[in-house]
């Protein structure tokens, strides 16, 4: 039983990686958009989001 948790587990992870992936992505154009704006505000914010998933999608690569 337990290595059945752990495979769906593991394939969940491997689900979240591509949406994480988009969400980068997204958050990367925000921040282009920002720069262009010259918006410090949302320049932080965006960053700070960025931040977010970069540990979630290293936490999901160490596993």
């Amino acid at each position: 039983m337990k290595y059945v948790m752990e495979a769906l587990r593991q394939k969940e992870l491997q689900e979240k990686l591509p949406v994480i992936r988009m969400e980068i992505d997204y958050e990367l154009l925000t921040l282009y958009d920002a720069l262009q704006e010259n918006d410090t505000v949302m320049i932080i914010k965006t960053k700070e989001r960025l931040e977010g998933l970069r540990k979630q999608l290293i936490k999901i690569d160490a596993e």
